[in-house]
């Protein structure tokens, strides 16, 4: 192993579901050997959200390699929209890799890990840094999703293809979407960050009962507030708030309140997770042993097989966005405590992917890869 090995994530800030796949692997990875292993984050997601899941020091690199989709709220892409960025951000590709070329030569990492960033992986791919791909999706497959029959799809996608199938292996944590193009893909098992019960400590500083049912809504890391003021009032229970949403009823404490307490604490001390289907939001509540109720988002092309892992592995009822906007909620809260509780399911893909990447590393380290960016200096 060389001294001080420099591992660059370039990181999507599409959400903060891209950050619940890194993050436990990063820490663990970094736990065998911290005192030699330099990390850089490329990302456009908040300083302080990154830290706030990120062990440890870390260099934040600020500046997007991607978008992924231009979302309207958590729910709904802009798709006109979404295929207009693609085609200008393509139009420009030669400029943003040179770009994302000199990013990476300042930096002089010794590998690149990218959820999922194919300009990154491109740029890495020219300056011969190994790189591996992390991610339950790729933006190549999404863009289908919604564009399948857009004539320039194939120009579209041809350049993301190539970029994801650069990398050593691009590493499918379960439960990821089918991806029948690349040619490196590993799939690996869950990955999930795992909490502490604090359950005792929320109910004290909140000022509650004991008894009642908490419910932790999280809608993911794209704005969107459901009119809570119109929703009746469920006797028994606690909605637990972000605090951006600035809500004022009893029933609807802001989770600003709490002190010391981490997101995914939060998710394993409260009975349910009311969230959309997400990869950090399922995995976290199925290997955390938490209920979910989970608002319809059918045309993410990724979320079928988010919603049968969640059905097959976990406790999940899904509602409509109508039922959302009308706090329709008591039924469905009803058919989702009465399922029998299934057990917590291990995140065994972290240990995956740190096995992954430290084999890279050690391949990465052998190679001297700091002398492929040298030479196109």
């Amino acid at each position: 192993m060389i001294q001080n090995f420099h591992l660059y994530v370039a990181l999507s800030g599409h959400g903060f579901g891209h950050l619940a796949q890194v993050a436990p692997v990063l820490n663990a990875w970094r736990r065998h050997r911290s005192t030699n292993r330099q990390l850089t984050v490329q990302s456009m997601l908040p300083e302080a959200i990154l830290r706030s899941r990120i062990a440890g020091q870390f260099s934040v690199v600020p500046g997007s390699a991607d978008f992924g989709m231009v979302m309207a709220d958590a729910l709904e892409a802009k798709v006109v929209e979404s295929l207009a960025a693609y085609r200008a951000f393509h139009a420009d590709w030669e400029a943003r890799l040179t770009w994302q070329e000199q990013v990476l030569r300042d930096a002089r990492p010794d590998l690149l890990l990218a959820d999922i960033p194919y300009l990154s992986l491109a740029a890495a791919a020219r300056l011969g840094i190994p790189a591996l791909a992390l991610c339950s999706l790729n933006w190549a497959d999404i863009l289908t999703g919604y564009a399948r029959h857009e004539p320039d799809l194939a120009d579209l996608r041809a350049p993301m293809l190539a970029a994801y199938n650069s990398a050593v292996a691009f590493l499918q944590p379960a439960p990821s979407m089918p991806m029948p193009e690349l040619r490196n893909a590993q799939p690996i098992g869950p990955i999930a960050a795992l909490g502490q019960d604090r359950r005792a400590e929320i109910e004290h500083q909140l000022g509650l009962s004991g008894d009642e049912l908490l419910v932790l809504i999280g809608l993911g890391g794209v704005d969107m507030r459901p009119p809570l003021e119109a929703w009746p009032k469920l006797p028994g229970v606690c909605w637990l708030t972000p605090p951006v949403w600035r809500t004022v009823r009893t029933d609807m404490p802001s989770w600003a309140g709490l002190t010391d307490l981490p997101m995914v604490d939060l998710i394993r001390s409260c009975d349910v997770l009311f969230t959309k289907p997400g990869y950090g939001a399922f995995t976290e509540a199925v290997c955390n042993n938490v209920r979910v109720l989970y608002v319809a988002r059918d045309d993410w092309p990724e979320e079928p097989w988010l919603s049968h892992w969640l059905l097959e592995h976990g406790n999940g009822v899904k509602i409509d966005r109508q039922q959302l906007a009308a706090g329709e909620l008591a039924a469905p809260l009803q058919e989702l405590l009465a399922q029998p509780l299934k057990p917590p399911l291990s995140p065994t893909g972290i240990a995956e992917a740190v096995d992954w990447l430290e084999r890279t590393t050690a391949v990465a380290a052998r190679s001297g890869s700091q002398r492929g960016i040298i030479r196109r200096e």
